[in-house]
């Protein structure tokens, strides 16, 4: 019966075979179809089947998918407040002081939050301040490009409708009468999930959408849910939060908790989304992504200790959970606690991941609690394993830091050059290899790299604070006044950079 090996594919998860022997089914002649099936009844199943098996094929889970590109930072209209109360806002990230270790012992994005023990596409830019940082610092994963634009992400998946079929689109929207499909609600959904999953077409979606919740009376939770999205997805976030709110009212569901967080979270409301999952949380105890919105949350907002808390709820619930051991295991990490960073990596060995990170972080844990046997075959399965350039160049630029923590320079030298083969923007690189040739004596030479790394990453302070030191040696005060001035702007917590400034006063004052 090719309807049930149709449907074994489908459970099988083999979409594209499927969606094959659909195909064959609805080519068939009318006189073909099983007797006692009903008119149209096989095709319909066939069709809403092979609309299932193609949304599958690339369905990207709304939830987690949250790349804000440069046209939604910069060109933003949902302004809330232009000078937020301190710890209500994401943009201004050094407000919320929850005990976080300090830019000298934990490197920061260019938005001024901590780097976090795990990459999320919401945590990858931060948000820029300038049209020029934007275009310059949030790359994608594994391009050198911007992320130019959050619906350009969707789009990719969307031109495979012209794959599926070798004579064009399964479905011609254009020719669709939506009204029609929105009185059937089991074909309704499916054809939704695949107009708005597969062909990208979110004006189509949401006609299809409001027309069927409108012939549900607008009692079907699910509909509104989808409107929801698709607001969401047009960047009408106020509308989304509407339809989110109706949906939640009806029906309390996980999933609509996370969406209207997400809309709070685009509006700048961290606090409004930290309330909205503690009322998630006691409708629904103990649900895990519920607990790790509000760890994310809170450590977006700088509040370390508190996010620390919140990722160990997690483990309580569900003790394999990737994310929340790897930032417990970078918060011990970057608070002088080596050795039991190193047994939380080695939880995640255990439970199979196995890449690139994972080595580079047990080999930098096992060389900081001095176990050194295993620190550089840590660091050669991390080269082997890695994926991309970018990568490798983090591998090379810690063997460097190994490299200057047992005393030879030479290597050191050697491994930030390797890193700059393999990524010529790493900012960090040029900093330490400044450092190197001042130590030499070459002294234009390291002002030329710490001004290629200060102009890179304006949010480090290192770089200025270098310059400002190397321009007080040779005696240019003027520019090494703007440059600790600099510095203290990127951290204003640095006691030799005051220090620094405060002896450039004097020597003015004297003049």
């Amino acid at each position: 019966e090719p309807l049930f090996q149709a449907w074994s594919y489908f459970r099988r998860r083999k979409f594209r075979e499927c969606a094959d022997v659909c195909s064959q089914l609805l080519e068939r002649p009318p006189s073909e179809q099983v007797a006692g099936a009903g008119p149209g009844r096989e095709v319909e199943a066939a069709w809403s089947l092979k609309t299932r098996a193609l949304t599958e094929m690339v369905y990207v889970d709304e939830i987690d998918m949250d790349q804000e590109g440069i046209a939604e930072m910069i060109l933003d209209e949902n302004a809330v407040a232009q000078v937020a109360r301190p710890g209500t806002s994401l943009k201004l990230p050094g407000t919320g002081q929850g005990g976080g270790p300090s830019p000298a012992v934990r490197p920061v994005t260019q938005s001024g939050r901590p780097i976090t023990g795990f990459v999320r596409p919401s945590t990858q830019g931060g948000r820029p301040s300038t049209m020029e940082q934007a275009i310059r610092t949030p790359r994608t994963a594994l391009t050198a490009r911007p992320i130019t634009s959050a619906s350009g992400g969707y789009i990719r998946p969307g031109t495979a409708s012209m794959l599926t079929n070798p004579d064009g689109p399964f479905i011609n929207l254009s020719r669709l009468n939506l009204t029609k499909y929105a009185q059937k609600p089991k074909l309704a959904k499916a054809l939704f999930e695949y107009i708005f999953h597969h062909e990208n077409d979110i004006k189509n979606a949401l006609d299809l959408a409001a027309l069927a919740t409108e012939h549900a009376q607008f009692k079907d939770w699910w509909w509104k849910v989808q409107i929801g999205k698709c607001y969401y997805r047009l960047g009408l976030y106020r509308e989304a939060e509407k339809q989110f709110k109706s949906a939640l009212k009806q029906q309390d569901m996980v999933d609509t908790f996370l969406y209207l967080a997400k809309v709070y979270l685009r509006l700048d409301q961290p606090v409004t989304a930290l309330n909205l999952f503690k009322q998630g949380l006691e409708r629904f105890p103990g649900e895990v992504t519920l607990i790790c919105g509000i760890a994310r949350i809170y450590e977006e907002m700088n509040n370390i200790s508190s996010a620390a808390e919140y990722y160990k709820d997690v483990l309580k619930q569900d003790n394999t959970h990737v994310e929340a051991i790897a930032c417990i295991g970078s918060n011990h990490f970057y608070s002088d606690q080596p050795e039991i960073a190193l047994r939380f990596y080695r939880r995640l060995l255990q439970m199979g991941v196995y890449n690139c990170q994972l080595f580079n972080n047990l080999g930098l844990c096992c060389f900081y609690a001095q176990q050194y046997d295993m620190t550089l075959s840590s660091f050669e399965r991390a080269l082997f394993l890695a994926e991309n350039e970018e990568e490798t160049a983090d591998v090379w630029y810690n063997l460097g830091h190994v490299a200057v923590g047992i005393g030879d320079l030479n290597l050191a030298y050697q491994c930030f050059k390797l890193t700059l083969v393999n990524n010529n923007d790493y900012a960090e690189a040029y900093n330490n290899l400044a450092v190197l040739e001042m130590r030499k004596g070459h002294t234009e030479q390291a002002r030329a790299l710490l001004q290629t790394a200060s102009s890179l990453a304006p949010h480090m302070y290192e770089p200025h604070f270098n310059i400002a030191i190397l321009s007080e040696k040779v005696g240019d005060l003027q520019r090494s006044y703007t440059a600790a001035q600099k510095s203290e702007e990127a951290f204003p917590g640095h006691v030799d950079t005051q220090q620094l400034l405060k002896q450039l006063k004097e020597h003015f004052a004297m003049l």
